[in-house]
């Protein structure tokens, strides 16, 4: 897989020439061109690249992609497991320690022909099967950094001082299916994010211009809201990433509660999956980090052989259904497996009924 050259993709913006890789957010105030993945556990990776240009996503290539069999997918959490995280989630609201909480869980496949697994050839699949407003690409092999995604929403977005989250709350086949729980699940997380960035952000810049706007992405709509703030005079990449990492919408509310409820309900790390995954350009002050959601990513470390993975999950309030959040996580999982198991394109859901993954 070395001899895969690094690069990093995201839109029609592509980057090759790795110069350097650190872990310190610092860096992103420095100086260059920076691929940027954090994974939700807290691991950072920074990547700076020196040849930047612009070019169209390439069209996929026949056969270069070798995607996992469509039954062979499992979950860390099986739909038994997951309706119970639903219900204990639900008693942590009732007795008062939390207002909502994400619940994901991690499906993996493992790689038919590994050795030719090409991340960069996946996101061309997905700009097709799924095009996405933050899709792109990380490959990284020689520092275990592989990942594909095709993120509907944005984490962090920087021009100058001026800093804005895009948070997703709300999720449904069609606008129709968005229920009065799904409005106040947004509204809580616009609280939280706002919350977050007023950390960083000059007093009385905080601001809401959009709440709860409807939009439609392939096979799903999703209610999105915008917060946008000013950066203090003294902040930079490092504060901003204190101030609200992991993303309020993939956590929950208050943040510090719901970490604590998805560490002990979940059985799987989410890694890149919910983390942030996208660029910064130190010259010019800005930056673009989507939320790690729709995302896939090769892990070679198990002892049994690389795996494809990918995420899904949904947010618990008091009113949740725990069947209808289990059928949130097909919904948003369905159209991407069909993509990467090269089943038409996505043109057919993914209806599996995974058992928990061992490894």
């Amino acid at each position: 897989m070395h001899r895969l050259a690094p690069l990093a993709r995201f839109g029609q913006l592509i980057a090759t020439d790795l110069r350097d890789v650190t872990s310190d957010p610092e860096a992103l105030d420095s100086a260059g061109f920076w691929a940027v993945a954090a994974d939700f556990e807290g691991g950072l990776t920074c990547a700076r690249f020196g040849d930047v240009r612009t070019e169209p996503v390439p069209a996929p290539v026949p056969g270069r992609w070798h995607g996992p069999e469509a039954g062979r997918w499992r979950s860390s959490l099986n739909r038994d497991e997951y309706i119970a995280g639903v219900r204990r989630i639900r008693e942590h609201i009732a007795a008062g320690e939390v207002y909502q909480a994400n619940l994901c869980r991690v499906l993996s496949a493992p790689l038919p022909d590994p050795d030719s697994a090409d991340v960069d050839a996946l996101t061309s699949l997905l700009a097709r099967g799924n095009p996405a407003p933050y899709a792109g690409t990380i490959r990284l092999p020689g520092r275990g950094v592989e990942i594909a995604t095709a993120s509907p929403e944005l984490y962090l977005r920087r021009s100058g001082t001026t800093v804005e989250s895009g948070p997703i709350k709300g999720t449904g086949r069609t606008p129709a299916d968005l229920l009065e729980k799904d409005h106040a699940e947004n509204v809580m997380i616009v609280d939280l994010v706002r919350n977050d960035l007023g950390r960083v952000c000059a007093t009385g810049t905080v601001t809401v211009p959009r709440l709860c706007a409807v939009e439609a992405h392939p096979g799903l709509v999703h209610l999105v809201s915008t917060v946008r703030g000013e950066l203090g005079p003294k902040e930079g990449w490092r504060h901003l990433l204190d101030a609200t990492f992991p993303p309020g919408s993939v956590t929950g509310a208050p943040k510090s509660s719901a970490l604590k409820i998805i560490e002990a309900l979940e059985t799987a790390p989410r890694g890149p999956y919910c983390g942030g995954i996208g660029w910064v350009d130190a010259d010019r002050r800005t930056g673009e980090l989507a939320v790690g959601i729709r995302t896939f990513w090769i892990d070679r470390t198990q002892p049994a052989g690389p795996v494809l993975r990918f995420g899904t999950g949904a947010g618990i309030t008091w009113g949740s259904d725990p069947d209808r959040e289990w059928d949130e996580t097909e919904l948003k999982a369905s159209r991407l497996l069909a993509v990467a198991s090269g089943r038409d394109g996505g043109t057919h859901p993914w209806h599996g009924e995974p058992a928990r993954a061992t490894a």
